[in-house]
C-alpha cells in the first residue's frame, strides 16, 4: 500500500481559522474558533485524502536564522493577536489527543520543517501532501510532492502539483524562489528589486531561467531603469532569494512512517471538547474516528448508521393513537410534513413524541383533526411555528417554538437548524450511552447526514429532537431573561407575519411591463451616452474594463485608486470620489442604479407574482439579524430606494387588490432619535421632543449657538447628518465625508455636539463599557447581542464591535417597537371586525391595504397602536397617509 503523508502549515492554517470564523468566547470567556476552524479543516482534510500519516508543523518563534541574515524579515507584520496566541496551546492539546505530531524547532519556521519531512517522505515513495495557506510552499512541488493551498478561508482549496504549477507560472515550481529573490515579498518584508512586480519577473525567469542569470545579464535584461536596479541591487536579489528558500535540511528532522501514524486517544479527545465546549468539533472528529474503532464497537455504533435504512413502517401511529395518553402527556413535541411551497402549505402528516411514543399520524387518520385542534389549545415543541400558520394551523399562545428560542439565544446564527441547536444544547449529543441518548444522536447524525430523506424521515427525527431539545434550550432562555420577550412579542408575531405573507401585495402588471421597457430604454441611452464620452464600446458591467477605460485611457486620478491583482477597483467609493472629474463617472453610477432597478425589482418583482393570486407574496425573516429587525426577502421590498424618484416608481406599481381601495402608509417619526432620548435620560433632547420643536433645527442651535429661528437649511442638514450618525459611533472622517468639510472642522462639530448633549455621551459611554465588561448588549426590552470582538486585539474590530455596541440597542429596540405595534394593530383591526389588513412591515413603516369608508377608524386604530407600543419618556409620533399606491402613501 502507497503511504500518504500529510503536512499540515499549523501556523499558516491556524492564523486563517482565527479570522475566517467569529464565534464568540466559551461559557468561561475562553475563545476557541482558532481551534474550532482549524479542527474541521483537519476532518475535511482526513475525510477527502485519508493521509496513512500525519504531522503538524508550526513556528517557534520570529526569531530564525532568517532574521540573523535580515533582521527586518516580517519586520512589518503586526503582533499576534493575544486571542490567538491563547490558543496555540489549546491547538497542542487537541494534537496530543488525535495522536499527530506537532513539531516546533527553534531557530527555524514551519516552512523548513515542512520542507524538510516532505521531501524526505517523497525522496521516500510516500505520496506527499503540503497542506498550506502560504503560496511560498509552491517551490517543494516535485514527483511525489504536491501542495494542497487555500486561496479563501480554510475550505477554498486548490491542488498543485508540477503541472498545474506550471500552467500558471510557465516555470519549474523551483524556480518561484527566484522570482522572489527579483520581485521581493510585502508580506515577508522581502526586499527583493525595487521597481519588479510579477510580470516582469516572470519574463526575466522565461528568458534566462534563473536569478543568476538574470543578474549577469543585467546590462542587456531590458530597458535602462530596470538594467541600473538590477545591477545597483544585486546583493539584495540574490539574499531575497535566501530568505524565500524554504530549508529541505533541517539537522534532527527525519521521516519514518511508524512515527507519523496518527494515533487517537477517543476518551482525551471527548474531555478536551467537553472541557472547552467543542461540541460540533467532538461530533465531526469522533464522526471520522469511530469507523476505525473495533468491530464489537462498531456494531452497536450509531456513528456508522445509514440514514435511509431506518424504517418507520413501526413508528405508524394512524390506527393506534390513544387520544386520551395524548391529552394529557406532560410534554407534546410535534414535526410536521409539509407540501407546497411558502406561504402556502399544507400539513400531510405529523411526528408526535409524547411519553414513551414516537411515531408518524398522517391527514387520512381519523384522529388528524384532533390532534391539529391540540395545537390551539395546548403547550406544544416543535420547531419553526411559522410553517404550522403557514398551513392554516392554528397556534396556541403556549407554544414552544424552539426555533425562535435559539434564535433569541444566538441571533448571530447564520445556518440555523434543529441539529445545530441540538449540538449547542443537548448534552447527550457529546457522549451517548443510553437507549434514549443514541436514540437522539441517531436522529441528529441522520438530519446532519445529507443523506437523502423523505419528508416523513425528517419528521420523526426532527421530533426526537425537539423532544430532548427541550428543557436545556428552554432553561437557558429563562438564564437569560428572554422567555418574556419571547412569550409577548416573537411568538404572538407569527400569525401576523403569515397572514401578511399569505396575503401579499398586488402589482400593476401593465405598469410593471411599461416601467420595465422604460428602463431597457433608458439602460440603452445611458450605454450610448458612456461609450460616446469614453471614446470606445467595452463592457461596462466588467470592474476590469471599466477601470481601464476610467484610469489607463482617460486619465483619472482619485486617492481612493487602487490596484489589485485583477486590476483596478471601480467600487461605489471610488466612483463617487471621481464624480466630478469627468462627466462619463456620473453616467456609470446611473447605468448601475438603472441596470439595478432593472434586475432587482422590475424584472424581479414580475417573476415573483404568483399567477393564481396576481400578488407578490414576500417572506419576512423573523430569524435573520443579529439586531432584531424583521428581512424581507423574494422580494426584498425593504430596501426600494424611498427618497429617489426611480424608487418611487418602483413603489407605485404597488396597489390596493380588488375589494379594497387603498393603501395606507403608517410610519413612525425619527424613532430611534426618541429612543436615544428616553434611553439616554438627555434633557436638551426630550425637551425637544416634549416640545415637537424639529430636532435637527433645535441640534444646529445647540451646537452652533444660534437660535432656531436663525438656522439655516444647510445648517440643519449638517445637525441631522450627527443626528442620525451619533449612535453609529459617528467618526470625524465619517461626517467629514457626509458634510464636505474637513476632518478637523467635523471633529470639532462632533465635541461640541457632546458638550450640549452630556447625556447621550454617558450613555453612549456606558453602552460600550459595559458592552467590554459582559460581551454583550441588550435592548429596552432585553433582546441580547453577543460581540465577541468587543475586546479583541485587533483595533479594526473591536472598534466595529464598539460601534455595534451603541447602535444596537437603539436600532434593536426601534426593532422591538414595530414589532409590538404590528402585533397591537393586527388585534385592533381584528376586533374591530374590519376588512382593512396589514399587507407590509419595512423598517419602521406598516402597509395596509385598506377600504375607503373604514380609513378614519383605520388611521385612528393604527395611531393608537403605534404610539401606544410603549411607554417613554418622550411621545412616539405616527405619520399616516392613504394613496391608490405606495409611492402615493409614503
Amino acid at each position: 500500500m502507497t503511504e500518504k503523508f500529510a503536512v499540515i502549515d499549523g501556523s499558516s492554517l491556524f492564523f486563517r481559522a482565527f479570522y475566517a470564523l467569529q464565534l464568540p468566547p466559551n461559557a468561561r470567556g475562553v475563545h476557541t474558533n482558532a481551534v474550532h476552524g482549524f479542527a474541521m479543516m483537519l476532518v475535511r482534510l482526513l475525510r477527502e485524502h485519508a493521509p496513512t500519516q500525519i504531522v503538524i508543523a508550526f513556528d517557534k518563534s520570529r526569531t530564525t536564522f532568517r532574521t540573523a541574515l535580515y533582521p527586518d524579515y516580517k519586520g512589518t507584520r503586526d503582533k499576534t493577536p493575544e486571542e490567538l496566541v491563547a490558543q496555540i496551546p489549546l491547538l497542542k492539546k487537541l494534537a496530543g489527543c488525535l495522536g499527530i505530531p506537532f513539531v516546533e524547532m527553534k531557530g527555524y519556521e514551519a516552512d523548513d520543517i515542512i520542507g524538510t519531512l516532505a521531501a524526505q517522505a517523497a525522496a521516500a515513495g510516500a505520496e506527499t501532501l503540503v497542506v498550506t495557506g502560504d503560496r511560498d510552499a509552491l517551490q517543494l512541488i516535485r514527483a511525489g510532492l504536491s501542495v494542497l493551498l487555500t486561496k479563501k478561508g480554510i475550505s477554498d482549496t486548490r491542488r498543485y502539483d508540477t503541472a498545474a504549477f506550471e500552467e500558471e507560472y510557465g516555470f519549474a515550481p523551483i524556480r518561484l524562489i527566484d522570482m522572489k529573490g527579483l520581485m521581493g515579498d510585502s508580506s515577508d518584508n522581502i526586499p527583493g528589486v525595487p521597481g519588479i512586480g510579477p510580470k516582469t519577473a516572470t519574463k526575466l525567469l522565461l528568458t534566462y531561467g534563473t536569478l543568476e542569470e538574470v543578474l549577469s545579464h543585467a546590462a542587456e535584461a531590458g530597458g535602462k531603469k530596470l538594467s541600473a536596479s538590477l545591477i545597483e541591487y544585486r546583493d539584495q536579489a540574490i539574499l531575497s532569494k535566501e530568505l524565500a528558500t524554504i530549508k529541505c535540511d533541517v539537522p534532527e528532522l527525519r521521516y519514518t512512517a511508524e512515527d507519523f501514524r496518527m494515533q487517537p486517544d477517543r476518551a482525551a479527545l471527548e474531555a478536551f471538547c467537553r472541557e472547552y465546549e467543542l461540541r460540533s468539533v467532538w461530533r465531526s472528529l469522533s464522526d471520522y474516528l469511530a469507523p476505525q474503532a473495533e468491530a464489537a464497537d462498531v456494531e452497536q455504533s450509531l456513528f456508522a448508521a445509514e440514514a435511509d435504512e431506518i424504517d418507520l413502517s413501526a413508528a405508524d401511529l394512524d390506527a393506534g393513537l390513544d387520544m386520551n395518553a395524548l391529552r394529557s402527556a406532560e410534554s407534546l413535541a410535534v414535526a410536521g410534513v409539509f407540501e407546497g411551497t411558502a406561504p402556502f402549505l399544507r400539513l400531510t402528516a405529523l411526528a408526535l413524541a409524547y411519553g414513551e411514543v414516537r411515531g408518524v399520524l398522517h391527514a387520512a387518520s381519523p384522529h388528524f383533526s384532533a390532534v391539529l385542534s391540540l395545537l390551539s389549545e395546548r403547550p406544544v415543541i416543535l420547531w419553526d411555528a411559522k410553517r404550522y400558520a403557514q398551513a392554516g394551523v392554528g397556534i396556541s399562545a403556549h407554544v414552544v417554538d424552539l426555533a425562535l428560542a435559539d434564535y433569541l439565544l444566538r441571533p448571530e446564527e447564520r445556518l440555523r437548524s434543529i441539529q445545530r441547536a441540538a449540538f449547542a444544547y443537548v448534552e447527550e449529543l457529546a457522549a451517548p450511552q443510553t437507549a434514549e441518548e443514541r436514540t437522539v444522536y441517531a436522529a441528529y447524525t441522520h438530519l446532519g447526514s445529507g443523506a437523502p430523506l423523505h419528508n416523513e424521515q425528517t419528521a420523526f427525527y426532527e421530533v426526537i429532537l425537539a423532544a430532548q431539545l427541550y428543557a436545556p434550550l428552554w432553561a437557558a432562555l429563562a438564564q437569560a431573561n428572554l422567555t418574556r420577550l419571547y412569550a409577548e412579542m416573537e411568538l404572538p408575531l407569527v400569525p401576523v407575519l403569515a397572514a401578511m405573507e399569505r396575503t401579499g401585495v398586488a402589482v400593476n402588471r401593465a405598469a410593471l411591463a411599461r416601467e420595465l421597457a422604460a428602463a431597457s430604454e433608458r439602460i440603452a441611452e445611458i450605454e450610448r451616452d458612456i461609450y460616446a464620452l469614453a471614446g470606445e464600446e467595452f463592457n461596462i458591467s466588467s470592474p476590469k474594463q471599466l477601470g481601464e477605460v476610467l484610469f489607463d485611457r482617460l486619465g483619472l486620478t482619485s486617492p481612493k485608486m487602487k490596484k489589485t491583482k485583477t486590476g483596478y477597483s471601480t467600487n461605489a467609493e471610488v466612483l463617487e470620489e471621481l464624480r466630478a472629474a469627468h462627466p462619463v463617472v456620473n453616467k456609470v453610477l446611473a447605468y448601475r442604479m438603472w441596470s439595478k432597478i432593472r434586475s432587482t425589482y422590475l424584472e424581479g418583482i414580475g417573476a415573483l407574482i404568483r399567477p393564481e393570486t396576481g400578488r407578490v407574496h414576500t417572506s419576512f425573516n423573523q430569524m435573520v439579524t443579529a439586531t432584531g429587525r424583521l428581512s424581507s426577502s423574494d422580494p426584498n421590498l425593504q430596501n426600494i430606494p424611498v427618497r429617489t424618484e426611480e424608487g418611487r416608481a418602483v413603489r407605485a406599481l404597488f396597489e390596493p387588490g380588488e375589494g379594497y381601495d387603498a393603501l395606507l402608509s403608517a410610519d413612525y417619526s425619527q424613532i430611534e432619535l426618541r429612543i436615544l432620548a428616553h434611553m439616554s435620560g438627555d434633557e436638551t433632547l426630550i425637551d425637544a421632543f416634549l416640545h415637537g420643536q424639529d430636532i435637527h433645527a433645535r441640534t444646529a442651535s445647540e451646537v452652533l449657538g444660534v437660535s432656531l429661528a436663525e438656522v439655516t437649511s444647510a445648517q440643519r442638514r449638517s445637525a441631522k447628518a450627527v443626528n442620525f450618525g451619533i449612535v453609529y459611533g459617528l467618526s470625524d472622517y465619517g461626517l467629514s465625508q457626509d458634510l464636505g468639510i474637513s476632518r478637523k472642522e467635523a471633529a470639532s462639530y462632533i465635541e461640541r455636539y457632546f458638550e450640549r448633549y452630556r447625556g447621550v455621551r454617558a450613555f453612549l459611554d456606558k453602552v460600550v463599557a459595559d458592552a467590554h465588561r459582559d460581551g454583550y448588549v441588550t435592548t429596552l426590552y432585553g433582546r441580547r447581542r453577543a460581540l465577541p470582538a468587543i475586546n479583541s486585539r485587533n483595533f479594526m474590530q473591536r472598534s466595529n464591535a464598539e460601534r455595534m455596541a451603541m447602535n444596537t440597542p437603539i436600532q434593536g429596540t426601534a426593532a422591538d417597537l414595530i414589532k409590538i405595534a404590528m402585533i397591537r394593530a393586527d388585534e385592533a383591526l381584528r376586533a374591530a371586525k374590519l376588512k382593512s389588513r396589514i399587507l407590509l412591515q419595512v423598517h419602521d413603516e406598516l402597509v395596509l391595504e385598506v377600504v375607503g369608508d373604514e380609513i378614519p377608524q383605520v388611521t385612528s386604530l393604527l395611531q393608537e397602536a403605534m404610539s401606544g407600543a410603549a411607554a417613554l419618556s418622550v411621545p412616539l409620533a405616527v405619520d399616516v397617509h392613504t394613496g391608490k399606491n405606495w409611492a402615493e402613501a409614503k
